[in-house]
């Protein structure tokens, strides 16, 4: 249960940081909500998550979910540059996710 609360909190992750960029420097309203709801979605769903995960692999899980989904979506929806080298260091990315899941101990 608690590597959910990871993972979803990685997606919320990617969610306000690609918030972050529609709010242009927090000048558009609903973006800037948005963003203030994923961030402390995410972060309270890693925080409870902390409770029973070690710190280390929790957070680089958070943070690689965040990571990819983030750079995934802004080439796929908002235009950014699509090359093999991005591809290819998205894909280490979830395979090092992947791996430091599956290495993980709860207490």
């Amino acid at each position: 249960m608690a590597w959910l609360l990871v993972i979803v909190a990685g997606l919320l992750e990617t969610g306000f940081a690609v918030c972050l960029k529609l709010s242009h420097g927090f000048t558009r309203l609903w973006p800037t909500v948005a963003f203030c709801v994923f961030a402390l979605g995410s972060f309270g769903l890693l925080t409870l998550a902390l409770k029973k995960l070690d710190v280390g692999p929790a957070y680089a899980v958070w943070t690689g979910i965040g990571a990819a989904g983030t750079a995934i979506y802004g080439m796929v929806f908002l235009g950014d540059l699509v090359s093999t080298l991005k591809i290819v260091s998205i894909s280490l990315v979830i395979i090092g996710v992947i791996g430091l899941q599956l290495s993980g101990s709860a207490h």
